[in-house]
């Protein structure tokens, strides 16, 4: 190609935004899967295929349908620190029932997914529930728990038993194979659960979530007995450069370093920040009417 034809096109695609993006490789668990189920012998049989709609690749589903009744995710991860199931229990007001586990014995994939919708059905059982809809990832758990799959590894043949004995302690339960992308709580929790190390004489607090409505730089800060807002000793030294009479020598030395990141500026105090920006000081009754006005 001409050298100039060359440039004349590096000059027109440099006024267009082009993102690259390394395209990633399929996993072969599936096909790991499909091959460890149907092992070769000296009587060998036409394999009984997996994947019976060739053509299709992939179903996005929706799993928030018309189905409003209790449901359940479940999922399990391992890596280099060991193996965690997660379960999470919805209810039909779209409460939810996190609980996860970690694993100390030897299990394959396969059989940390069992281990994961065993745990969730046993909390649904003792939670009383008796319509059920099982969501997971795992598809070949769904389609073995479904008879559409044969299971033929040992392994997971008593996984199978259990997990049938309980799926008969419901008046009606129904499984689901999702995406990934669709089972994400379940996920973190088992993905959590698989990192944290606990030996038995260690205490580990529930988990809380905690809802913020504002950016962490609009919390205020209580105002104090006197009834003087958080920044008085600081206004009151950035004109006069004295500090309160009855504060100790530490707290001197800290209203002075404190007062070299605030700007006064017709009675107005205001905070320095990084960017040479001012952010406004006000106390909790200024804050309140600011807000208000705001929205």
């Amino acid at each position: 190609m001409p050298t100039g034809r060359l440039a004349k096109w590096q000059i027109l695609l440099t006024e267009i935004d082009i993102i690259y993006i390394t395209r990633t490789a399929m996993k072969a668990q599936a096909l790991a899967d499909h091959l460890a189920e149907n092992p070769i012998n000296e009587e060998y049989e036409p394999l009984k295929t997996y994947f019976p709609y060739e053509k299709i690749s992939c179903i996005d589903e929706v799993i928030h349908d018309n189905n409003q009744g209790w449901k359940l995710f479940f999922d399990g991860a391992s890596n280099r620190k060991g193996v965690g199931i997660g379960v999470v229990l919805m209810s039909e007001s779209g409460e939810y029932y996190p609980i996860s586990a970690q694993l100390r014995f030897y299990c394959t994939n396969n059989m940390f997914e069992y281990e994961a919708c065993i745990l969730g059905l046993r909390l649904a059982v003792d939670m009383g529930i008796q319509e059920l809809l099982v969501l997971g990832d795992s598809d070949l758990l769904v389609q073995q728990i479904k008879g559409e799959w044969e299971t033929r590894d040992p392994k997971l043949i008593p996984f199978q038993h259990c997990l049938q004995g309980l799926c008969q302690q419901f008046v009606s339960i129904k499984f689901r194979h999702i995406l990934r992308v669709h089972n994400e709580i379940a996920d973190a929790l088992a993905t959590l659960s698989s990192m944290l190390q606990h030996p038995d004489d260690a205490h580990i607090d529930p988990l809380y979530i905690q809802i913020r409505d504002q950016h962490a730089y609009c919390n205020m800060i209580e105002e104090e007995f006197d009834s003087k807002p958080w920044f008085h000793d600081i206004k009151t030294y950035l004109p006069s450069g004295e500090c309160p009479s009855d504060v100790t020598s530490n707290q001197k030395r800290t209203i002075r370093r404190l007062a070299r990141g605030f700007f006064l500026s017709g009675g107005i105090l205001y905070k320095k920040t990084p960017d040479l920006g001012l952010l406004r000081c006000v106390n909790a009754q200024e804050a309140s009417t600011i807000m208000i006005e705001d929205t």
